[in-house]
């Protein structure tokens, strides 16, 4: 499937129509079928951009009001749902997680605090024992079996991205802490008071149903052309992943491959009305690029005065610095770090700013926070990227911190 040529609409600023030109030409030249993208900037909403198909069959448009499953991007919901108890004194990051959950303590788990477990340091990367989906439904069931779970390395001492282990870790801590499910705290502490209630869930409602675009993996040329070739040779970031996959029981395989329906070829499953539903905070989630923009320039304090700000400052900056950090995560054997369950990326990718944190996900998406430059981003889109960091969303950011090197104004004109 190529791209879609299509018409944008929205609003972009003066000075930011650079953005403009990147989200067009993700179109007719990067393969985008339908997406939104939006950013603030210290205050004020500079870029709220969409266009393309939700759905390709039918032909039916990406509108302002379409929204993604957001992949990954969830987990920084999930990290920003966490800080938001942290802000309430019910959660404290260097406190063990035992003391919210005592079963957690077994199998050499008992002084793994908060903080090591949201920056991927914990060894809990994968579940050895075999989860079906129908599991995931049952948080019973998943605590059971996370709880039997032994480290795969002494916690503390290296990083491996728990790609869906991560997810059922901090969601039951949020549920042991809140008596809740992560996505209804998420709702209260996030969503709601943002106003975003209709545009950002971690479980979606039957209601926005007509509103979700249809997911397209890479096609089959691209399957023979790109990833094949980085498969044989393994000299990408995404080539040793996918040969890590292949080879079966490695870190990458375990932390990707259980349960199976979800991993890198389930794309179809969260295309289903049953998978999102689910509160799923690895993957689940579902909104579109102004939520996601919105919940980071909310933390960051740039949404300007009607929205209210989600951490005090203090508890903000205490993220700027990376706490983890590694050239080779175990997982996904590329430089990696994490602040709070926030990703630390390398400077080249969305950000040249060290402070700057967020989340990417499978396929392209992003929400991301740059506090140097008091930007806040959103990228959502169906169109599913092979690669570990997306060209089309990184197009988008380098936009944005181009515009900002040269002065942009931030008064809206029409797209």
């Amino acid at each position: 499937m190529r791209g879609v040529k299509t018409a944008v609409h929205g609003d972009v600023a003066p000075g930011f129509d650079g953005v403009a030109r990147a989200f067009e030409a993700n179109f007719r030249r990067r393969g985008e079928v339908g997406a939104s993208v939006c950013v603030f900037h210290r205050g004020r909403l500079v870029v709220d951009l969409w266009g393309g198909l939700a759905d390709v069959a039918t032909k039916r448009p990406w509108e302002r009001d379409t929204v993604s499953v957001l992949f990954s991007s969830t987990k920084g919901l999930a990290a920003l749902t966490a800080l938001r108890l942290v802000e309430a004194g019910r959660l404290d990051y260097d406190a063990p997680v035992a003391r919210y959950w005592p079963e957690f303590a077994q199998r050499g788990k008992d002084a793994i605090t908060v903080r090591t477990l949201l920056n991927h340091r914990a060894g809990l990367s994968a579940i050895d024992r075999p989860i079906a989906l129908s599991d995931l439904e049952d948080p019973e069931r998943v605590a059971r079996v996370i709880e039997a779970q032994a480290p795969m390395w002494a916690p503390g001492t290296d990083q491996g991205y728990g790609a869906i282990a991560w997810g059922l870790y901090v969601g039951e801590l949020v549920r042991r802490v809140t008596g809740r499910r992560l996505g209804r705290v998420f709702d209260d502490l996030v969503a709601r008071p943002l106003g975003l209630a209709d545009d950002l869930w971690i479980g979606s409602p039957e209601a926005a149903e007509p509103r979700v675009a249809r997911l397209y993996p890479a096609d089959t040329w691209v399957r023979l052309t790109r990833i094949l070739p980085r498969l044989l040779t393994g000299l990408t970031h995404e080539g040793r992943v996918y040969r890590a996959v292949a080879r079966g029981n490695t870190p990458t395989a375990r932390a990707l491959m259980n349960p199976p329906e979800l991993g890198p070829a389930g794309i179809t499953a969260y295309d289903t009305r049953r998978v999102r539903a689910m509160d799923l905070p690895f993957g689940g989630g579902v909104g579109n690029a102004r939520g996601l923009a919105t919940a980071y320039a909310a933390l960051l304090g740039v949404g300007g005065p009607e929205l209210p700000r989600l951490a005090r400052a203090e508890a903000v900056a205490a993220i700027h610095p990376r706490q983890s950090w590694t050239e080779r995560d175990r997982v996904l054997l590329k430089p990696l770090g994490f602040s709070q369950g926030f990703i630390k990326d390398e400077l080249h990718l969305f950000s040249p700013h060290p402070e700057a944190f967020g989340h990417p996900g499978a396929g392209g998406g992003l929400g991301w926070a740059d506090p140097v430059a008091g930007v806040a981003i959103g990228y959502v889109m169906n169109r599913m990227d092979f690669r570990i960091r997306s060209p089309r969303a990184l197009a988008l950011a380098h936009a944005v911190h181009a515009a900002l090197r040269v002065g942009a104004d931030v008064v809206p004109s029409r797209a």
